[in-house]
């Protein structure tokens, strides 16, 4: 018989990166409850779709919560004899009430090296300011944000071909596997968190705004951006007032050619100018379509009206 199995765990996460986290402590312990967030309807015909989260708890038949605000509605929770609250990507701010119900706290699951990246989006910002190496944090949770003390921390890096996907992937798994290695010591007790210090920085969420590429920004930079927002929510320029969502391209350094200038079609290229050179998209998605790669597009427009155009 596994040791912890007779330790009581309420889990609390949403996406697929939760995933690894739940099935680890479905096999190792005695989850009670999942608590996710509430169901969406999605596509044309309104349907109703399951979080990652909640889909795992139903197979394994888990007992499953969803409050709209967890903040005001927790009583389903008070009832519970809880040994220790695990989150993970769970999406709301869990309130002090909450905190304090389990035996041994809360501890959470997060994708960086705290105390830098705080917030919801650590893995985009990571990407997308250029780092060469990230990780995640097992934390005790107190009502900052990602604020409270760390038990462990892992690091990996960041390797050029990575994007927002895969590190999503691999923190996931670096997650589990790190819960799992100081789960036996928090759950008896004998793990004593180390403050955090304030030289932190935030990753709060992708907006609308932070999709635009800018080509007076350094090649580099714009080519993070594009690697740190796919494959969602996906970086965008405007051409002729349709945005066209940008999934991969490549950078060439060379002398300006002016900013944000459409300066080179041919059949397999398609050529920007940014500050200090030109990003070549590579595969693209049109407003309404699939996406495509950039030999697809071009064959569909008419070249001499984007030649020397300027992309919004």
């Amino acid at each position: 018989m596994k040791i912890m199995k007779n330790k009581n765990i309420v889990f609390m996460g949403t996406p697929d990166f939760a995933v690894p986290v739940l099935e680890m402590l479905i096999e190792e312990t005695n989850v009670i409850m999942v608590v996710t967030q509430p169901d969406k309807m999605v596509g044309r015909k309104r349907e109703i779709e399951y979080s990652p989260v909640k889909k795992v708890a139903m197979e394994h038949k888990i007992p499953v919560f969803q409050p709209v605000r967890i903040r005001r509605d927790y009583d389903e929770l008070k009832k519970l004899d809880i040994d220790l609250i695990v989150t993970c990507a769970y999406g709301q701010i869990i309130p002090k009430e909450v905190l304090d119900l389990p035996k041994r706290g809360c501890v959470n699951v997060h994708a960086s090296i705290l105390p830098k990246y705080r917030g919801s989006a650590p893995i985009q910002w990571a990407i997308m300011n250029g780092d060469t190496k990230t990780g995640v944090t097992i934390m005790y949770m107190d009502e900052g944000m990602d604020t409270g003390d760390i038990i462990k921390s892992a690091e990996i890096p960041i390797l050029d071909t990575d994007n927002v996907g895969t590190m999503h992937k691999k923190l996931s798994i670096l997650g589990r596997d790190t819960l799992k290695s100081v789960l036996n010591n928090i759950l008896n007790g004998i793990v004593i968190g180390i403050k955090q210090t304030d030289d932190y920085t935030m990753a709060p969420q992708i907006k609308r705004e932070d999709e635009k590429i800018n080509f007076n920004n350094n090649g580099i930079n714009i080519i993070n951006k594009i690697r740190a927002l796919n494959p969602w929510p996906l970086a965008n320029i405007v051409i002729d007032n349709k945005e066209i969502k940008v999934i991969e391209a490549e950078f060439k350094e060379c002398s300006s050619k002016g900013v944000g200038k459409i300066v080179e079609i041919t059949k397999n290229s398609f050529g920007i100018s940014c500050k200090d050179g030109i990003i070549y998209l590579k595969k693209v998605k049109p407003f309404g379509k699939k996406e495509m790669n950039i030999n697809s597009f071009i064959n569909g427009i008419n070249v001499d009206d984007y030649l020397n155009k300027v992309v919004e």
